[in-house]
């Protein structure tokens, strides 16, 4: 790794939401890695640095993620990019690299205890409890709390439904390989075929408008799980934009981060501005 301050943030997730916060991180000169799974299910993968995990690069907003072993992680943040390690038991710990863990992947449940301590560990929203099983947990659910930091306590309860209009969130109808009749970005009329489960059980479009996000062909997927997002605003753009909802997540880690001067000053050195010597 490299040696300036030795310190540096691990995001576990590389999804969506996962993804507006390496942007905020990134953006603000924070060194970060993140960890995957083999095969990650993310649904807007055009704006979700998982699919580096699939293409050996993914690069969203001009900012690039690079899939990487253990020791490419030095090289690859040198070169101003994001490494993506599979690793999804975090073991990457067990390195004294890391002040600051971030578990972006919306288990929604209490997470298991990581292996070791470390100075600030982030959890993102339900599931998560500040003071018992993480220091700060961070809201992700639509409200005027979205992207608020809480030291003690939770956030709102997993409302099991998807925000919106309910139809727009796709799921698997059987168990089996996904594939696709249509790509992100597309415009859907309402009853379009957009993908099919091994061939044979169909996903229709719930009604006009664009399809925002369709997990990666090819993979195997349950019964019930999300595969796909359909946005009747039918803006093809925003297809390739991280959401509001994802900034909001990042600004709150960034804050959280921040807030801590201890943690500051090891992973953040602010450029000055040059001095007027005239």
């Amino acid at each position: 790794m490299p040696d300036k301050n030795n310190s540096f943030v691990l995001l576990r997730g590389g999804g969506d939401l996962a993804t507006g916060v390496a942007l905020r991180l990134h953006h603000a000169g924070i060194k970060l890695v993140i960890t995957e799974l083999p095969q990650p299910l993310a649904v807007r993968r055009t704006v979700a640095f998982s699919e580096a995990v699939y293409e050996g690069r993914h690069t969203v907003e001009g900012v690039t993620a690079r899939r990487a072993e253990r020791e490419e992680l030095s090289a690859v943040i040198d070169a101003g990019e994001i490494p993506i390690l599979v690793d999804p038991d975090a073991d990457i710990l067990s390195r004294p690299d890391f002040l600051v863990v971030i578990d972006a992947r919306l288990i929604k449940s209490p997470p298991e205890p990581l292996q070791v301590d470390v100075p600030l560990h982030i959890g993102l929203g339900p599931g998560f409890h500040a003071g018992k099983d993480c220091h700060a947990v961070v809201e992700t659910r639509r409200s005027h709390t979205l992207g608020r930091v809480y030291w003690i306590g939770t956030t709102q309860p997993d409302s099991g439904e998807p925000e919106g209009d309910r139809r727009r969130v796709l799921r698997a109808p059987y168990d089996g390989i996904l594939i696709a009749h249509a790509k992100i970005g597309d415009h859907l009329e309402e009853g379009q075929l957009i993908a099919a489960i091994s061939d044979q059980y169909p996903v229709i479009s719930p009604f006009k408008g664009v399809l925002r996000g369709l997990i990666r062909p090819g993979l195997f997927v349950t019964q019930g799980l999300k595969i796909g997002d359909v946005d009747p605003r039918d803006d093809p753009s925003a297809c390739h934009l991280v959401s509001d909802k994802a900034l909001a997540i990042g600004g709150g880690v960034l804050e959280a981060i921040l807030s801590k001067e201890e943690i500051r000053n090891r992973l953040w050195t602010p450029t000055l501005p040059p001095t007027n010597t005239t």
